[in-house]
């Protein structure tokens, strides 16, 4: 029986360590899907992910009673097996004690290290999405059957970090920080598993960091078009400058914009009379300090391609055009009308 033990010790001790470095490892982005399509599995998952020093505190009094009782219960039994053959060698009673006793620890030594803890790790490591859907919801039962004992070991570790200075944390971190990201696509361009050849990578880190004020267009490289301009005269514009968009302007003061193609159905008796104001797509204002991404997610849920850009006084600096926002994302957008 004491050779029995040892194994369902050692079974038992590489549960708790794979159990450990499962929940430590896996992938919040991967388990979250299946636990909003209804798997249990993933949900106690994310649990033992959310309380993850509860349950490193439960893996660590497993692995620990598991590796106190494993000689114990087995010395006796493998020192039983290993007297006969060394009592053959004519080796005294004592030497026989010692010898076996030695044989006895290095092959538990072996048998606990290997396939009690590097073999279950290196599981865990290798797949630790799938490791913690199976291995998450038995470690749970555990941490809850022993709750007071795990609570009260834990905090006395989260007041031995505090004594020292270190906050606790009871999530495991599976998500990267921007520059993480940033450094692994780099290291993975150097080294030649990503290509990036139209720069779409690097123009996403370098997005982030931009602000309105460094893509709008001054207010003096625009063309403007008065207020009271006719169809005719936006026909003239798209003739010289062949833009699809032009913006209006009150005394110099961008006040709306118009699109060629809200133009198409005027009546060619009209074609010389004033745009009328209802024709005109309004400009949102924006400060010339906002954050780019901010800028472009408030274009999208407006629907407008076209803001304009202020400072802090409310004077216009320029206009922010939803096709330059978008170059610094995937490179040159040509407009459509615009002349090559």
């Amino acid at each position: 029986m004491g050779i029995v033990w040892l194994f369902v010790l050692l079974v038992l001790n590489a549960f708790f360590v794979a159990a450990e470095f499962a929940v430590i490892t896996a992938r919040r982005s991967s388990i979250e899907p299946r636990a909003e399509r209804g798997s249990k599995a993933a949900q106690t998952s994310l649990y033992a992910m959310e309380h993850a020093t509860l349950m490193l505190a439960t893996s660590q009094l497993g692995i620990t009673v598991c590796s106190l009782i494993i000689l114990n219960v087995s010395e006796p039994a493998i020192h039983h097996l290993l007297t006969g053959p060394l009592e053959w060698t004519g080796m005294s009673a004592e030497w026989v004690s010692i010898v076996g006793f030695a044989i006895t620890l290095i092959l538990v030594t072996y048998l606990h290290v290997v396939l009690g803890e590097m073999v279950p790790k290196n599981i865990a490591f290798s797949v630790p999405d799938r490791a913690v859907l199976i291995l998450a919801p038995p470690l749970v039962f555990v941490a809850r059957i022993f709750k007071p004992i795990i609570w009260f070991l834990n905090e006395v570790a989260n007041l031995t970090l505090r004594a020292f200075g270190v906050t606790p944390k009871s999530e495991a971190t599976s998500t990267y920080t921007f520059d993480e990201v940033a450094g692994i696509v780099e290291q993975s361009k150097r080294e030649g598993v990503l290509t990036d050849e139209a720069g779409t990578l690097s123009n996403t880190f370098e997005f982030t960091t931009k602000k309105v004020g460094e893509v709008a267009v001054p207010i003096e490289r625009i063309y403007l078009l008065e207020e009271g301009a006719t169809p005719h005269d936006v026909q003239r514009a798209v003739a010289e400058k062949g833009f699809s968009r032009y913006v209006i302007a009150q005394d110099g003061v961008p006040v709306g914009y118009v699109h060629l193609k809200d133009l198409i159905g005027h009546d060619d008796e009209h074609y010389d009379e004033p745009i009328p104001e209802g024709d005109f797509r309004p400009l949102s204002s924006m400060y010339v300090g906002t954050e780019l991404e901010d800028a472009l997610a408030s274009m999208r849920r407006t629907g407008r391609h076209l803001a304009r850009v202020i400072d802090k006084d409310g004077s216009t600096l320029g206009v922010l055009f939803l096709e330059d926002v978008i170059e610094e994302l995937v490179g040159e957008v040509r407009d459509a009308t615009a002349r090559r």
